[in-house]
């Protein structure tokens, strides 16, 4: 049966500073026109992708995850030695180990922390979200630096038309602690169903697809995506995960000030809007400019929301997420 995590836990977390970063290079859609067979019409009518930012040679997905997470700390005013636990959501680690999150945590200086990775995919930092509140409301933490970083550009075959108009690079990261009573994550909700993995994965790497000049020469290594399937799927489990945790805390849509949902395709994020009855203009949408960075979405979309002042003292903010595994999440947070 689907679980609702903590809701209604008098020590709740909140979220008390955000940080992101993106690269510097952009890739248009005009751009794509010139390496695969895809037009900026095509790519926008289904996806609603006009650009993407992708990480510049000799950058890594731990550098934008740093930078990130300087930037949450310092608006969180929070020294990096006062971190407790570090999680970093991301499928695009630097390397398979040690954790991306412990590279991190070498690079911020957060000395006095533990640190690993979670491999959810898109959902992955609201699975990082509703673990540093759970720590939190335990009293096991006080300070949970929870960040989600991607470079899919490193991950995406640019000779398929089907997946290289779809995906950018960037990170965000978030700093939870105990809540001072009005603010605070209300309620989380995590689902999977690996009968669906498949649908959407990686092979050329790992103890069933161990890199070799065989999978080289089968293009091996890149994003495999059923996009159809995936598509219906994503429509589905979004829309199911944001009306469970909205029932499960006694509220609606229209109690809703933000619905930041994955920046996946634009059509998914209209029917999860459809679905929970918030109108358009309550609902926050950067993939245009970013295209999917899987579980950088939500946090870099959080980031802008607070900066451009959508997302202001006392606003609630219903997030939800769908990646591979398959993997969906969603959480109700009063800012």
């Amino acid at each position: 049966m689907p679980r609702i995590l903590r809701l209604n836990n008098p020590l709740h977390a909140m979220i008390t500073g955000t940080g992101c970063a993106v690269p510097g290079r952009v890739l248009t859609n005009q751009d794509l026109e010139k390496m695969v067979d895809t037009s900026d019409e095509w790519i926008r009518e289904r996806t609603g992708i006009a650009e993407r930012h992708i990480i510049e040679e000799g950058r890594y997905t731990s550098d934008l995850c740093a930078e990130a997470a300087q930037r949450a700390l310092t608006e969180a005013g929070v020294s990096a030695l006062d971190v407790d636990l570090i999680s970093v959501a991301t499928v695009t680690g630097d390397m398979g180990f040690p954790s991306t999150g412990c590279i991190v945590q070498e690079k911020i200086g957060a000395h006095n922390a533990a640190a690993f990775d979670i491999a959810a995919a898109c959902s992955g930092f609201l699975y990082g979200l509703s673990w540093a509140e759970a720590m939190i409301a335990a009293g096991k933490a006080r300070t949970v630096l929870v960040i989600g970083g991607e470079t899919l550009s490193r991950i995406t075959d640019y000779q398929d038309r089907t997946t290289a108009v779809l995906f950018g690079d960037g990170a965000g990261a978030a700093v939870l602690q105990p809540s001072d009573g009005r603010r605070g994550i209300l309620g989380s909700y995590l689902k999977s169903d690996g009968r669906f993995g498949r649908l959407l994965y990686l092979d050329g790497m790992g103890t069933q697809y161990p890199p070799s000049h065989e999978s080289i020469d089968q293009r091996a290594g890149y994003i495999r995506m059923e996009g159809r399937e995936v598509f219906k799927q994503a429509v589905t489990a979004m829309g199911d995960a944001a009306e469970t945790v909205l029932q499960r805390a006694g509220l609606t849509g229209a109690d809703v000030d933000l619905l930041i949902p994955h920046q996946a395709n634009m059509r998914i994020i209209d029917a999860t809007a459809r679905r929970v009855k918030v109108p358009l203009e309550r609902v926050f949408v950067n993939v245009d400019r970013y295209g999917n960075t899987s579980a950088a979405s939500i946090p870099i979309a959080i980031d802008e929301a607070r900066r451009s002042g959508r997302l202001g003292p006392g606003k609630l903010a219903l997030l939800v997420a769908f990646g591979s595994g398959l993997t969906w999440a969603s959480a109700l947070v009063r800012f």
